[in-house]
């Protein structure tokens, strides 16, 4: 199938987010940006707590920043790693927590989504379930990333 998407819509960021929603076990916070890190669309879930909702924005701002799943900077940014500091950067918004993808189209970066408010790997599942469902206009990183 030919994708043509090279940017993240609102429509896209909306299904996606729909597409979190549907499969959480619990109240959560989805948050989509474009490639550059800005917020197109984001929802927190009745019972989801407002910090879960600036993790989601910041997971997807650091996943978009980095073209690289969040979780991938917790080695590296430890005390004496090579990153060690990163996440003080940029007033704080870099989070290395688990829940944050790149989106891609064609294998081009266009956008990211964030997911945050359950444990690590049920964040990580749930952005993932996401990517699955919008596969047509989505890379999906289920091939390269454990649905934890």
């Amino acid at each position: 199938m030919i994708r043509t998407e090279s940017v993240v819509t609102l429509e896209l960021a909306e299904r996606l987010i729909r597409a979190a929603q549907s499969c959480a076990g619990k109240p959560m916070a989805i948050a989509v940006t474009d490639r550059h890190g800005d917020l197109v669309a984001a929802a927190r879930m009745d019972g989801a707590s407002h910090v879960a909702l600036t993790l989601a924005i910041d997971k997807a701002f650091t996943a978009a920043a980095f073209n690289a799943p969040t979780d991938a900077w917790g080695e590296v940014t430890k005390p004496g790693a090579a990153d060690w500091g990163l996440t003080s950067a940029l007033a704080g918004r870099i989070v290395i927590l688990a829940g944050g993808f790149p989106l891609r189209s064609d294998g081009e970066l266009i956008g990211a989504i964030g997911v945050s408010g359950a444990a690590p790997q049920v964040d990580n599942a749930t952005a993932l379930t996401a990517l699955r469902a919008c596969a047509e206009v989505v890379d999906s990183f289920a091939s390269s990333h454990p649905a934890d």
